[in-house]
């Protein structure tokens, strides 16, 4: 369950944070590779995803019998209020996600779904209204080629490191990842960066050149 400071702090990125800004900050505490691969994108424009990384790892492979795509519905059930289901994906291409884990994962109050690889059941997803990322739409069954290996633990996506309890946002412009560690000051200094780009904003409205706002602001 998360704590009241963590459904404030998601509340409030939700609400008022964007991906660069969070991207802007992090680069700013010379922390320059923390954005996922360009290609993970929202199943629509406006969908958002903020909350605690619960990285699952994915591995080509054929499973058995009772559970032909290895341990994902354990993995699926392990998820908790506030959590992000993210895989680093296979090295084939299948469907990571689909429109059942998305029924489940939204009754155990999960925040979203970020997969390096394929969803599918586009349609079903988008009924249950679940925040989900991922290469696009590909029906193709992850049963016959790749199974859950293990989950909660560390993993990288696109050789960024994810590791359980980092925060994830994501929205239409990126996904990244923000290390637990820094999490409040990240998000703190990012809700002051989106506030003064509001005043430069204001400034560029009345007339004022980029360089007299730079100089004054130090916001770009």
């Amino acid at each position: 369950m998360l704590k009241p400071e963590e459904v404030a702090l998601f509340a409030a990125a939700r609400e008022k944070l964007y991906s660069a800004a969070i991207g802007d900050v992090l680069d700013s505490m010379d922390l320059h590779r923390n954005f996922l691969l360009a290609r993970i994108r929202p199943l629509t424009p406006d969908m958002v995803v903020v909350g605690k990384a619960a990285p699952v790892v994915v591995a080509d492979g054929i499973g058995t019998g009772d559970r032909p795509a290895g341990k994902l519905l354990e993995a699926l059930d392990s998820l908790s209020e506030g959590d992000v289901y993210i895989t680093n994906g296979g090295s084939s291409e299948y469907a990571l996600w689909g429109e059942l884990l998305s029924t489940r994962a939204t009754h155990l109050k999960a925040a979203g779904a970020v997969m390096n690889g394929y969803h599918r059941d586009t349609a079903g997803i988008l009924s249950v209204g679940f925040p989900t990322f991922s290469w696009g739409a590909w029906a193709q069954d992850i049963r016959y080629r790749g199974v859950v290996v293990d989950w909660n633990v560390p993993i990288e996506v696109g050789g960024i490191p994810v590791r359980p309890g980092d925060i994830v946002f994501g929205d239409r412009d990126g996904v990244l990842v923000v290390p637990a560690r820094l999490a409040e000051d990240v998000f703190r200094l990012a809700l002051e960066k989106v506030e003064t780009e509001n005043k430069v904003r204001d400034a560029f409205r009345r007339g004022m050149p980029a360089v007299e706002a730079w100089d004054t602001y130090r916001v770009m």
